[in-house]
């Protein structure tokens, strides 16, 4: 059972770019009101079946308004995918992530192995357009990159959800847990190590279009907001103005709680969309009484074949 990420960074690194330049920002807390709003999603493997997959992706909205949170949860949604309704899964995803019927129409569904986290990615962005619409003057909290042109991901789509948030009045904010960005052999997030907190890491000079499919479609800054050992990579939309993003963090750090530099809300998100042990155990017994399937172990194959040596991930 796999728990996935829709927003894993799919981005290449700037090795050794010489024309990159940062800029340490100090950051103060604006103590205006400003409500704050995280999207995430998660998805996980149920079990297979001799015709398929059987997976469950669920989403999550947190508010931060008036010193309360609250929460949505959408789903979960349990899938049962195989070659034959993959295609029909898939455009049903799509045509509600952006996409118009015609459009869906022509486009392949991805191999098995690939649906369930396509599936969690269109899930994650229909959640985030319909936040966009919906919220005025926020700020909205995304976990991931704004890095657009991947499969799931297509520069049109990324820049239709961006600037539905921007003709709202709202300011997205994209935290990576994790980051492959380096300069000369280092991590972009380990450069915060001398700064005080809080504060951005300005980047400039990085190509806009580091592949010929990759475009990034935010401004991409090092984000260490409270003290501790962590930061992140953060990215806003490049069509904001400078001071417009930097007032977006000062807010940010005045109206939600920030734990080891990562917002509350975000974390809330998360954790209200993370599939437990014992929902997933409640799933497959929902499934198998509903549908008479019976739950039978599957052989571990390296075990079978190495004993003690048979270490890692089953295919």
């Amino acid at each position: 059972m796999a728990l996935t990420s829709p927003s894993e960074e799919v981005t290449p690194t700037f090795l050794g770019q010489s024309k990159l330049r940062l800029n340490t920002i100090p950051l103060n807390p604006i103590l205006i009101e400003t409500p704050v709003v995280a999207v995430d999603v998660s998805s996980i493997r149920i079990g297979e079946t001799e015709a398929g997959t059987l997976i469950a992706i669920r989403g999550a909205i947190i508010w931060k308004q008036q010193h309360r949170y609250r929460y949505l949860r959408i789903g979960p949604f349990p899938f049962h995918i195989t070659e034959e309704n993959k295609t029909e899964i898939y455009q049903l995803f799509r045509q509600y992530s952006f996409y118009t019927p015609e459009n869906s129409v022509h486009t392949s569904a991805p191999s098995l192995i690939r649906m369930q986290t396509s599936m969690t990615t269109l899930l994650e962005r229909w959640l985030q357009m319909s936040v966009a619409s919906q919220s005025r003057g926020s700020l909205l909290l995304w976990d991931g990159s704004l890095t657009a042109g991947t499969g799931d991901s297509p520069t049109h789509m990324m820049a239709q959800l961006l600037e539905t948030a921007c003709n709202r009045l709202n300011t997205v904010l994209a935290f990576s847990k994790v980051t492959r960005l380096r300069l000369i052999g280092h991590r972009l997030t380990d450069l915060t190590e001398n700064c005080t907190p809080p504060c951005l890491i300005e980047t400039d000079g990085y190509p806009i279009a580091p592949a010929s499919n990759v475009r990034f479609l935010g401004n991409i800054y090092v984000a260490k907001l409270s003290e501790g050992s962590c930061s992140f990579r953060l990215d806003v939309d490049r069509k904001l103005p400078r001071e417009q993003a930097i007032e977006a963090l000062r807010r940010l750090i005045a109206n939600d709680l920030i734990l080891e530099s990562y917002p509350e809300t975000l974390r809330l998100a998360h954790i209200y969309s993370t599939f437990t042990a014992n929902e997933v155990i409640a799933i497959q017994r929902f499934l198998a009484q509903t549908h008479g399937l019976r739950t039978i172990t599957k052989p571990n194959i390296r075990r079978l074949l190495f004993g003690p040596f048979g270490k890692g991930l089953e295919g």
